[in-house]
């Protein structure tokens, strides 16, 4: 059975870039716009690994972070951070927030596979 990666960004390009990637790797892939969309989301996709931006309007993916580790059935479940930020400060903050990795933009697509296989062991 295919895993699923719930990809949490507010560019649709980067959505359909992050959707490709992940396809191509035999990913079942869900996609929400920002924090907001994705907790709206979350039961229904019911993902083994979450992708999330960090700069995105309504819900910033630190808040996301917070979000999901809050609730009981998301809060064991991997999340990556794909940003354009990559500052220490920043790396800190999704740590402590509880991000499971950083991959900076733009990605490589066989970094970003092998980050996803290493946190879905």
């Amino acid at each position: 059975m295919p895993r699923t990666i719930l990809t949490v960004d507010d560019s649709p390009s980067m959505r359909a870039l992050l959707r490709h990637a992940l396809v191509g790797e035999g990913y079942t892939v869900a996609a929400a716009e920002d924090g907001v969309d994705a907790l709206a989301r979350i039961d229904e996709a019911a993902p083994d690994l979450v992708i999330t931006d960090i700069n995105m309007p309504r819900m910033d993916g630190f808040g996301l972070i917070a979000a999901v580790r809050q609730t009981e059935r998301w809060c064991h479940v991997p999340i990556l951070v794909l940003s354009t930020e990559f500052s220490d400060e920043k790396k800190a903050r999704a740590r402590s927030a509880g991000a499971t990795g950083w991959i900076v933009k733009p990605f490589d697509p066989t970094k970003l596979s092998s980050a996803v296989r290493r946190v879905l062991i």
